[in-house]
């Protein structure tokens, strides 16, 4: 942020020496009473957005701390690539025993069985 020249103290204070044309000293303190309410109510603001931002900031470090213990909290909460796969196998078999019956399933078998077998002929 830039350095401000100028505060409200100071604006107060500033003394001006009158001159033959001069301007209307009433005039010059009226408006110079407007200038020192402008900058009161903008250091209020800016005073009152830095407490909003410091409190977000606090927020915002809560949350991500109760995420983090959160995350640490869950020690399973990752499946492995063999549980997933192991799911999958058997979700797969039961869907077949569903959709074929236990008959299906006892091919699949004998052809694996058949598979096995040394396929040499003997006479």
């Amino acid at each position: 942020m830039t350095k401000r020249n100028l505060t409200t103290k100071a604006i107060l204070q500033k003394e001006f020496k009158p001159a033959l044309r001069g301007f209307n000293t009433e005039e010059v303190d009226e408006f110079l009473d407007l200038v020192i309410r402008d900058y009161e109510s903008y250091e209020k603001e800016i005073a009152s957005l830095k407490n909003e931002i410091d409190r977000l900031r606090q927020r915002n470090k809560q949350k991500n701390t109760d995420d983090d213990i959160k995350i640490a909290g869950k020690p399973g909460s990752q499946p492995t690539a063999g549980t997933t796969n192991y799911d999958i196998i058997r979700r797969l078999s039961n869907l077949e025993k569903a959709v074929f019956g236990s008959h299906h399933r006892r091919n699949i078998e004998d052809d694996r069985d058949m598979e096995t077998t040394d396929d040499t002929i003997i006479y």
